[in-house]
């Protein structure tokens, strides 16, 4: 499958492709004679799980220092974040550390998200006590 039909089979575009090669996430797919890539099965499965960790909240850079792992969630599907399971004994494939750091990131940014919004809500309240429209009384 050439780089835009595997594009479209997983809801992104030829070029996150590139980058997510450029990045190494995915390692580069084979190429046919005519040097274009060409996507199989084995790729299209990563594809998916790149998108669905991303859909998740994570980073292209948190998905970097996994990448070699990333192959196992498209044989393996779980766990996917941080929790080890009794059945595999070991943390999950993207790791906890990696999910903290990231549920870290969210938090600051939640916090300075509600800083900014509390600000403009004091400033439109200001504004609305102390500038209150005034009637006309032509007519």
């Amino acid at each position: 499958m050439r780089i835009g039909d595997a594009a479209a089979a997983v809801g992104t575009t030829p070029r996150a492709l590139r980058f997510y090669e450029q990045r190494g996430l995915l390692p580069p797919p084979p190429r046919t004679r005519s040097g274009q890539r060409d996507y199989g099965p084995r790729e299209l499965a990563v594809l998916r799980v790149i998108r669905e960790l991303l859909a998740l909240g994570l980073t292209v850079e948190d998905l970097r220092g996994v990448a070699g792992r990333l192959p196992l969630l498209a044989v393996h599907p779980a766990p996917r974040c941080g929790a080890a399971t009794a059945d595999r004994g070991g943390p999950g494939v993207v790791g906890e550390a990696v999910v903290e750091r990231r549920i870290a990131a969210l938090d600051t940014e939640i916090e300075r998200l509600t800083r900014l919004r509390d600000g403009l809500r004091a400033g439109l309240s200001e504004r609305r006590g102390g500038d209150r429209p005034r009637r006309s009384t032509a007519g």
